[in-house]
């Protein structure tokens, strides 16, 4: 049993917030345990957190939040489970505010990665830094890639279950070659672009567009190689 204090204290959001979500038809009234208590399971937990994530990094009314946790309802579990991790990864705003971790001590203790396992990283291309004032400086998209290889781990696809993180390297390397010829390939053949006013903003726009197509191509293969095997969000 969950108390609505602890359910604020777990999520961040205030008891007025959560009995106004209530209100409004975004969370089910819970069920009464007294004349003064009620009992928020997981289920309001998860909602809760879903209801904050869209509303800090989407910006999103409370009516459009309704209808998707309405449609999402309509899901599977897996699924739900999918789009959770989604609004929690993908956050528009987070590229739009620095969030450089400095030193390895301070990586590890951001992800939940461990030097062990952050050493093999950077050795094979997958997590890598620059550096400033003798301190390896990591990105924004460094950390998100610790944080998904622990997170990886807690769902029982680490090393102790027989995952070999090394796997990955190739991928890494694949990718890399990819975007070293590639872009080699079209700046020898569109050179006469490099000086126009819009050439870094499309190609900026470019990169996007390959690392959706990438997620996107990658879910694909995954749903269309396992979709004998059960369900697969």
């Amino acid at each position: 049993m969950m108390k609505i204090s602890e359910l604020t204290k777990r999520t961040g959001v205030s008891k007025e917030t959560i009995h106004h979500y209530i209100r409004e038809g975004l969370l089910r009234k819970p069920r009464k345990t007294g004349k003064k208590a009620a009992d928020y399971g997981d289920v309001y937990l998860r909602q809760v957190r879903l209801i904050k994530e869209l509303r800090d990094n989407y910006f999103l009314p409370l009516p459009i939040i309704k209808k998707i946790l309405k449609e999402q309802n309509k899901h599977t579990p897996s699924e739900q489970s999918s789009f959770q991790l989604q609004s929690e990864y993908l956050r528009p705003i987070e590229r739009f505010i620095p969030s450089e971790v400095v030193g390895k001590d301070a990586f590890q203790e951001t992800t939940g990665l461990g030097r062990y396992w952050l050493d093999n990283m950077e050795e094979w291309g997958i997590i890598s830094s620059s550096v400033r004032d003798g301190e390896p400086v990591y990105s924004h998209e460094n950390v998100i890639i610790g944080r998904l290889m622990v997170d990886m781990d807690r769902l029982g696809f680490g090393p102790r279950d027989g995952y070999d993180p090394k796997g990955l390297k190739p991928i890494s390397d694949f990718i890399q070659s990819y975007l070293m010829v590639s872009t080699r390939e079209y700046l020898e053949r569109n050179a006469e672009k490099l000086n126009s006013p819009d050439f870094r903003e499309k190609g900026s726009q470019f990169a996007e567009l390959m690392s959706l197509f990438l997620y996107h191509f990658y879910r694909k293969i995954v749903k269309e190689t396992t979709s004998t095997h059960g369900e697969v969000s």
